[in-house]
């Protein structure tokens, strides 16, 4: 399977095109928009999630309910589109007039505030893709670059990471995340959890698993908010129900590791992560790290500890899937860094735009979708097939096989 995205931050809308997606799935709308909904929460987002409510639409490759095993389109559409038509409009001309270089608007916020938009952005704000993406294309105006680069993109790809679950979900694979730290203060440990905790961990502010965290962590937000300043912090992303054996250890750019840490760092601000121990493993001694291997004829094959985060030699080794992930602050500041005017070359204050004051919550739910996707096109490249009929028998008959008997030793 691959995805492919198109759209701006402050465009029209958000669109994604599934190709290699299985026939005779079963798909509702409502099972998308819960995943853009839990992308929407958090404390410490900022007025854009006032604004929009996003919520998914087909455009193809789904009929009656099931898809077709042909590309399949969905987009979400921006609300706030209405507020940026003439500043970020596809076309020359707006409403018979063009539109001038460095010309300011007013428009209203969801909170009702007044405040102007910047058309043209000259000062790269330090930490984003402005300067880097302005110098790639010989860009002068930040604007350019920095509607792309957005992590609004990253809704509709909580779109395309949903159907990735409801494929997995077919093949008793569970995918959840919580948060570990919002700036300085951390909650919880990187665990799994069950499907009810992690429902009660969606309604917290957080997204963290530790109810006197999460109060400590919006005082730390709030404190941010005072200041100016912006937050990063830690999650987990886990999986449960993986089969062993997807990857591989053969070929480099097969290995399952090596695909989801490109997937995770991938998504905007995400700066590192772990599987397992990660880090920490690496001043313990090896008899400490490793995980022993035992047998029982109703379990299988299993692990009393899981120290590798269900990752070995590239494969999975049925043990749950366990990733700890760091996100960076948002480098949008509403007090500004110092840096260089693309037209004067003065040295100037960055540039503002609308921006939250911590997404890590938001962050995990992307980050969910990601592995989701790795996941799923993992399962096809192991079970291929035209239809989820036929991919569902393959596994089965691939559980099976693994299952060791003393008779068949």
């Amino acid at each position: 399977m691959r995805f492919i995205t198109a759209g701006e931050s402050h465009g029209p809308g958000l669109t994604a095109v599934i190709e290699g997606y299985p026939a005779l799935v079963e798909v509702e709308q409502e099972q998308i928009n819960r995943e853009l909904q839990r992308r929407q929460k958090g404390y410490g987002r900022g007025g854009r999630m006032k604004v929009e409510k996003d919520e998914v639409i087909f455009i193809s490759g789904i009929r009656k309910g099931r898809t077709l095993g042909s590309p399949i389109t969905i987009q979400i559409k921006n609300r706030d589109w209405a507020n940026w038509a003439a500043v970020m409009s596809p076309l020359a001309d707006v409403n018979g007039r063009r539109e001038k270089d460095g010309e300011t608007r007013v428009r209203i916020e969801a909170d009702q505030r007044l405040t102007t938009v910047q058309s043209e952005v000259t000062a790269p704000r330090p930490g984003h893709a402005d300067l880097s993406g302005a110098l790639k294309y010989g860009f002068s105006d930040l604007r350019n670059v920095l509607e792309r680069a957005s992590a609004r993109e990253t809704a509709v790809r909580v779109g395309v990471g949903a159907f990735a679950k409801i494929l997995l979900a077919r093949f008793g694979v569970f995918i959840g995340s919580h948060v570990l730290q919002i700036g300085r203060v951390c909650g919880g440990e990187p665990r799994v959890l069950s499907a009810r905790e992690q429902q009660v961990v969606d309604e917290t502010l957080f997204r963290c698993s530790d109810p006197a965290a999460n109060q400590e962590m919006k005082k730390e937000v709030d404190l941010a908010a005072k200041q100016g300043e912006s937050l990063g912090g830690i999650f987990t992303v886990y999986a449960t129900g993986v089969v062993p054996g997807l990857g591989s250890h053969v070929h480099w750019d097969r290995r399952l590791d090596g695909l989801l840490a490109q997937a995770i760092i991938s998504i905007p601000g995400i700066k590192g992560l772990e599987f397992g121990l990660g880090f920490v493993g690496a001043g313990m001694p090896g008899s400490a790290v490793h995980d022993p291997i035992y047998y029982t004829p109703e379990r299988g094959y299993y692990r009393k500890t899981n120290h590798a985060g269900g990752l070995e030699g590239g494969m999975t080794n049925g043990e749950p899937l366990m990733i700890k992930v760091a996100m960076k602050p948002i480098p949008t500041l509403y007090n500004g860094l110092p840096t260089v005017d693309l037209c004067s070359g003065q040295q100037v204050t960055a540039a503002v735009e609308r921006s939250d004051l911590t997404a890590v919550p938001a962050a995990a739910v992307v980050a969910e979708a990601m592995v989701a996707w790795v996941l799923a096109d993992a399962y096809l490249q192991k079970f291929g097939g035209d239809s989820l009929p036929e991919i569902h028998a393959a596994w089965q008959r691939y559980t099976e096989m693994i299952k060791w008997r003393p008779e068949n030793a």
